[in-house]
């Protein structure tokens, strides 16, 4: 089956939108369903680290407009059509921030009841949802796919068998890349993904390609996904641990999605371990971490979960 694309949705309703996010401009798609009735239930929808709006966000967007809920789909900021400099910083505090951000612009929507509310993160925004809703109580249910530590990946690797070195050796380059701006240099970046697919394998293994895959190639990739990241956002990124108060989240309930043959579901599974009830666990059998942002097979079923899921915590 071909994967699903965010522009087989873009005729549906929805529009254009901005909002503030600590004095950063936003951008948005505000998806609505067709049903007139308001004020409606709402989701914040995440992306994944590198992504943008126009990908597995608002794939999942729209596809849960379609079943009656108000979503939100927006870049983070410093990447896609969202404003903030330098470009291609990825900073996990501001990610959180800006989720909490996009629950205050819902808040303020008429289509939208702003006391049933609910976040979605996609990859690394399974991981900023987490704090996010940890902390802000307006938001009322949280659900994740593919969930990832981002920190945990940059000093370990997806699978935990990364040299303690690699992490070491970054830090090194993003100490030197700030004194150089310091100096008027210029903002230091790196690559996210090899230049070519075999050597995306032969650096990650499968999941390497399939990264690759999505981002690099016609399957999703998008002339404003981030391609590269400040070497700023490496000690950002290095001690942020966004798992650690997820029990914080509780009595309010918790969903993650996760596939079968996800190089990351140990995040999944040790972070639903802490989780406090009422929590629950899908499994979706043969999916891997990337193939739930884009293929049939496997959001379909996601995303029928996620119906039934927002449905009874943010409508029943």
């Amino acid at each position: 089956m071909h994967p699903l694309t965010w522009s087989e949705s873009e005729a549906m309703n929805s529009v254009n939108v901005t909002f503030d996010s600590a004095g950063i401009s936003l951008a948005g798609r505000l998806y609505l369903p067709d049903e007139e009735a308001t004020p409606r239930p709402a989701i914040v929808v995440g992306h994944p680290a590198s992504g943008v709006k126009e990908q597995a966000a608002g794939l999942y967007a729209s596809r849960l407009a379609e079943r009656g809920f108000v979503t939100l789909a927006f870049d983070a900021a410093y990447q896609g059509e969202s404003g903030g400099e330098p470009r291609g910083l990825e900073d996990p505090a501001h990610r959180v921030e800006d989720l909490k951000a996009a629950v205050s612009f819902l808040s303020t929507r008429p289509e939208v009841d702003p006391h049933r509310i609910g976040a979605l993160g996609i990859c690394a925004s399974g991981g900023y949802v987490v704090p996010a809703a940890a902390t802000d109580h307006r938001i009322r249910a949280v659900a994740t796919v593919s969930a990832a530590d981002i920190g945990r990946q940059f000093r370990a690797g997806a699978d935990d068998t990364q040299d303690p070195a690699v992490i070491q050796s970054m830090l090194d380059a993003a100490a030197a890349a700030r004194t150089a701006e310091a100096r008027g240099e210029g903002v230091g970046s790196f690559p996210i993904f090899p230049e070519t697919a075999e050597e995306a394998r032969a650096l990650g293994g499968q999941h390497g390609f399939e990264g690759f895959e999505y981002y690099c190639t016609d399957r999703a990739q998008h002339p404003r996904s981030a391609k590269e990241f400040t070497w700023s956002s490496i000690d950002r990124i290095a001690v942020f641990e966004p798992f650690r108060f997820i029990a914080m989240i509780a009595p309010r309930p918790l969903l993650m999605i996760v596939g079968t043959e996800a190089v990351t579901r140990h995040m999944t599974t040790e972070a639903f371990a802490e989780a406090q009830e009422p929590k629950e666990l899908l499994w979706i059998d043969g999916a891997s971490h990337v193939a739930l942002y884009d293929k049939p097979e496997y959001v379909g079923p996601a995303v029928e979960k996620l119906v039934g899921f927002f449905d009874k915590q943010l409508t029943g």
